[in-house]
């Protein structure tokens, strides 16, 4: 076996006050503690399951395999680049922004947090917030949050499965409760909470409206056309200065192969229904399901997905040239 291989990271779940005890259709077994809110898949502190590798820590192998992990794309070889997680909302999420790349630097973070959200299910009119109305100004954010009334200036607009929203850095934004979400963001935990419906949680008003961009990128993207072959089907759902996001769907066993000498980035494949088999040349084959996330290395060339008898899940990348922003629809 070769030091890198395909591996399986064990995921993490994180309680949250605006969670759920049931986190359907994603996991099968009920939450009996306090609720949870996400399960983080690729997070710092996440260690690997199968092979070798097993027991490490992901923010260990960065610093350990440096761009032979991470690809020639990350902008820091030493930090793993990209955060997925599960979303289980109940409650309302806060109203938060996070900074971008620069203002990130400035407070000593190594980078800022753009994000997206895939909907992998949503109840009968579940919301989410994007933006601010037109019009409104970080004068009047700032009193709408003392007045208690930040809701009212915000972009909220109903969800659906297969939905794909682009939130990037600077956007204000919040989620309703009765979806289930798919994240994937750049690996940054620096969230300032603007506004929490009198919930008494700790407020960053004058962090969050130093962030706060009125006008941004974010919203819904124009979803890519699908591209079938016979047991496979695949789609682009956003792509990004910070990531790019495609969707598969398979009913039989597919080798993927990457282009010869392209190492650009690390591929993280996240699956949310069915099971399957991975099998490489460099490492034994190990099971893989809904709810787990596997990374395949930049080094590995060619890898195998065998379907159980089928599999649905995301893969996340980093861009390997310059691209700008998503289109994004109107509201």
């Amino acid at each position: 076996m070769s030091d890198l291989y395909p591996f399986l990271l064990r995921p993490q779940f994180h309680e949250r006050v605006w969670g759920s005890r049931h986190l359907s259709p994603v996991y099968s077994t009920a939450i009996t503690g306090d609720p949870v809110g996400e399960a983080w898949l690729t997070g710092d502190t996440c260690t690997v399951a199968n092979g070798p590798l097993a027991g490490q820590t992901l923010a260990d192998l960065a610093q350990k395999f440096g761009t032979a992990l991470l690809g020639q794309a990350v902008p820091d070889v030493s930090r793993f680049p990209l955060l997925i997680k599960f979303l289980f909302p109940r409650e309302k999420l806060s109203v938060q922004v996070h900074p971008d790349d620069e203002q990130a630097v400035r407070a000593g973070q190594p980078n800022g947090k753009t994000e997206c959200w895939y909907i992998l299910q949503a109840e009968p009119g579940a919301q989410v917030a994007v933006g601010l109305k037109p019009g409104v100004t970080k004068m009047e954010v700032e009193r709408a949050i003392h007045e208690n009334r930040m809701e009212e200036q915000m972009q909220w607009t109903r969800v659906h499965e297969g939905d794909l929203f682009y939130v990037d850095a600077g956007t204000v934004h919040a989620i309703g409760p009765g979806s289930v979400i798919v994240e994937t963001q750049q690996n940054s935990d620096t969230t300032y909470r603007l506004y929490d419906y009198g919930r008494g949680r700790e407020l960053h008003i004058q962090d969050g409206l130093a962030a706060l961009k009125e006008r941004t990128h974010a919203g819904k993207v124009k979803p890519g056309k699908p591209k079938s072959e016979k047991g496979k089907t695949q789609a682009n759902l956003v792509t990004s200065p910070c990531f790019v996001v495609d969707k598969f769907a398979l009913e039989k066993p597919w080798e993927f192969r990457r282009p010869r000498h392209n190492q650009g980035s690390v591929w993280c494949l996240t699956a949310y229904h069915g099971c399957a088999i991975v099998e490489s040349k460099d490492s034994a084959p190990f099971a893989w399901t809904s709810g787990e996330a596997v990374v395949i290395p930049a080094a590995v060339e060619t890898f195998t997905i065998k379907p159980q008898w089928e599999i649905e899940f995301l893969c996340a990348a980093l861009p390997t040239e310059k691209v700008g922003h998503p289109q994004t629809l109107p509201f």
